[in-house]
Order: structure tokens, then C-alpha cells, then sequence
């Protein structure tokens, strides 16, 4: 029984001499176990301050719009903890389980990427980028020269950089970890470079993402949720401030994931949309850009399989359903916005998982959701 004990204690000592040893990323992601939606209470944040409230009006169908059993059950199977239908800017359908509401926050994961899109637009439109095909090097000394040298902003943003990140969630060593669980993101930016030819092909990367928002921020001048809460959330009529979670306290904003806030406000990015970037009268991106950002991107071919890319725009994602192109956000947990314009109608999931199954290029339950919607629209 001593000599049990004293293997176990040398085990257990030579694990903890092992961990100790490890980058404090790693030994933040082993701890954390993952990533989570309420990450927010996690991390240090940067508050993205709301403007004045424009509540969402109730429609005439929302006592009768009742989910049935069957649908029900695909939906729940994936520990769903919002969802939302809005058409012609009412509220045809909210739930909500495990203890959320209306107010809850939740994080958007990379669904963020197309907020930054956004700000990408407005930058562009105010005329602090040129055009999207001026070079990321204009804007960061570290992408002036070597193989980054002749990288354009468009080419990050349709995600055909051909740099060096690898994307991948099955190991604490990978960036996208130490993206997640470091304290230096620029850092992990500044030392990426290209090694496969820009503006050929799709490779989704979330480091891309995180360059467009440094490139907005050099820009503009301003930090990211300050750009984000002038130019878009004190004008869309949010109801509460927002949260963007940081690499450290007072440091860069995660970007590229973990915008933080709560349903029916992650719906006003599917209406912005749907308005083609007006919002109660006032312009808040150009119509031009919108439309450019919702549209696939068919002169490039999917890294993996060769097909053309008819599923993705501009950070945001594109489904074809059922004669319907519909333009969406898409996280990580089963983060979902979509914008269906010929419906006016923008439907939202959050929750805890998604399908690990995909349909061309989209997780299937993300047709589930959709079929649902349909049938309370139709």
C-alpha cells in the first residue's frame, strides 16, 4: 500500500513539475477545458458602449408561433440556450433555456469575424483605407516586407492570405490556442508569414481576422470596441453594452472571436444587413460594401477540396437553402445569424454545441435551424 502511494506521488509530482514547465497559454487552455460561452467572466474585457435603446416590436404572430415537437427535439439536441425570429423588424419567436434571457450575455465566437468586416466597411467608406486592395503593410510595419510585403486587405478578408496559421482546436499548442488563452496576440500576428500564394485560394484562418481588426485600428486610431461603439452599436439601437474580450487587461481585443452580448442585440447585425447598411434612416455602412461582403467569392477554390468558393463573402458565410442565398455569422458553440432577405426575416441560435456534420461547407444543424424558421414564416 506505501509503495501504491509513493508511485502515485511521484506520478502525480512529475504531472505537476510537467504543467509547471508549460507556456501559461497552455496551462490556461488545460485548466479551462475549452472554450465556453460565458467566457467573458474569464477574460478581461473592453466595454463596447450602447447608444439609445430601440426595442424590437412584438409581431401579431408571436402567441401563435409555436415550435413543433419534432422540430423541437432537433433543436434541443445540441443544448441550445437562445433563439430568436424576427420578421419586418418584430418578434415573431424568443426562447430561451437553462436559466438565460433576453438579457443574458453569451459570446459570439467567430461569429465576431463579420463585425469586423463591418468596421472594415465603414473604415473604407470613410475613406481611412483606401481601397481593399491597398496593402496590409501600409498599416502594419511588420507586414512591409518579406513575404507579407504585397498582402491586400481584400485578400485577408476573403480569407486566401496563404499565411502561416494553423487552424485547429484539437491541441493546446496550436495559435488559435495561444490566440485564445495568451496575453499577446500582436506579437503572435507580427511573427506570421506567408507561404502560399495570396488570392488563390480559401484557407479559413482566424488569424486573418485579427489582422483586418489591427488594421482598423491603425486606421482609425482607435481601439476596435471604440470604433465598434461609435460607428455601429451606439447607432443600431442596442439595448445593453457589449463586451469584447481582451489578450490581457487593458491589451488588444480577441478580435477574430468573443464579442460578447446578447440575443436580440446579435440580431441587429442580421437586420443591418437585411437593410443593406441603413439603420431607422442613417447610413452606417455602404450599401456597396454590404452587398460585396454577402457575396461569394467564386474566383477562389476551397483549399481542401478544389470546389469553388460559392459559400463565403467577406468574414461572413453564405448558404444556398432552398433557392435562397442567405448571408450568416457562424461561431464555433453554434453561434448563429442569418439574414434572410427575400423573408426580411433574421433568425438566431446560441448555444453550446453544433453539429460536427457537415453539408457543403456548413455544419448541418445550421439547415435545421433554418427549416424551423421557414415553417413559422411560411
Amino acid at each position: 500500500m506505501k509503495k501504491a502511494v509513493r508511485v502515485v506521488s511521484i506520478i502525480l509530482g512529475v504531472l505537476i513539475i510537467i504543467y509547471l514547465l508549460l507556456p501559461g497559454y497552455v496551462q490556461k487552455a488545460l485548466w479551462h477545458m475549452g472554450p465556453h460561452i460565458d467566457d467573458y467572466k474569464f477574460f478581461p474585457n473592453r466595454v463596447i458602449e450602447t447608444g439609445e435603446y430601440h426595442p424590437w416590436e412584438i409581431s401579431e404572430k408571436y402567441r401563435t408561433a409555436i415550435v413543433s415537437d419534432s422540430i423541437r427535439e432537433v433543436m434541443e439536441q445540441y443544448d441550445p440556450i437562445a433563439g430568436l425570429l424576427i420578421q419586418n423588424e418584430e418578434i415573431i419567436y424568443e426562447e430561451y433555456w437553462d436559466g438565460y434571457d433576453e438579457n443574458s450575455l453569451s459570446n459570439s465566437f467567430s461569429a465576431g469575424k463579420a463585425v469586423v468586416s463591418l468596421l472594415v466597411g465603414i473604415a473604407l467608406d470613410e475613406g481611412k483605407i483606401k481601397s481593399l486592395d491597398q496593402k496590409v503593410g501600409d498599416f502594419l510595419p511588420a507586414f512591409s516586407k518579406g513575404t507579407k510585403k504585397d498582402l491586400t486587405i481584400r485578400e485577408v478578408l476573403t480569407m486566401s492570405s496563404g499565411l502561416n496559421w494553423q487552424e485547429t482546436y484539437t491541441t493546446p499548442f496550436s495559435p488559435t490556442a495561444e490566440a485564445y488563452y495568451g496575453d499577446d496576440i500582436a506579437s503572435l500576428i507580427n511573427e506570421l508569414e506567408v507561404v502560399d500564394p495570396s488570392g488563390k485560394e480559401f484557407k479559413y484562418l482566424s488569424g486573418n481576422t485579427q489582422v483586418l481588426a489591427m488594421v482598423v485600428e491603425a486606421a482609425t486610431g482607435q481601439r476596435i470596441s471604440d470604433y465598434a461603439s461609435e460607428k455601429v452599436w451606439k447607432k443600431i439601437g442596442a439595448k445593453h453594452d457589449a463586451l469584447w474580450n481582451l489578450d490581457s487587461e487593458d491589451g488588444l481585443e480577441k478580435a477574430y472571436c468573443c464579442f460578447n452580448t446578447n440575443i436580440q442585440d446579435f440580431a441587429r447585425f442580421g437586420q443591418l444587413v437585411l437593410n443593406k447598411g441603413m439603420w431607422k434612416g442613417q447610413r452606417i455602412v455602404s450599401e456597396e460594401y454590404i452587398t460585396e461582403a454577402t457575396t461569394p467569392k467564386t474566383y477562389l477554390t476551397d483549399s481542401e477540396s478544389g470546389e469553388v468558393v460559392d459559400f463565403y463573402g467577406f468574414q461572413w458565410w453564405i448558404i444556398n437553402y432552398k433557392g435562397h442565398q442567405i448571408p450568416y455569422m457562424r461561431g464555433i458553440l453554434g453561434q448563429y445569424i442569418f439574414s434572410i432577405r427575400d423573408k426580411n426575416a433574421v433568425v438566431v441560435r446560441l448555444g453550446n454545441h453544433r453539429s460536427k456534420e457537415y453539408i457543403n461547407h456548413h455544419p448541418k444543424d445550421v439547415y435545421d435551424y433554418l427549416d424551423a424558421a421557414f415553417l413559422l414564416l411560411d
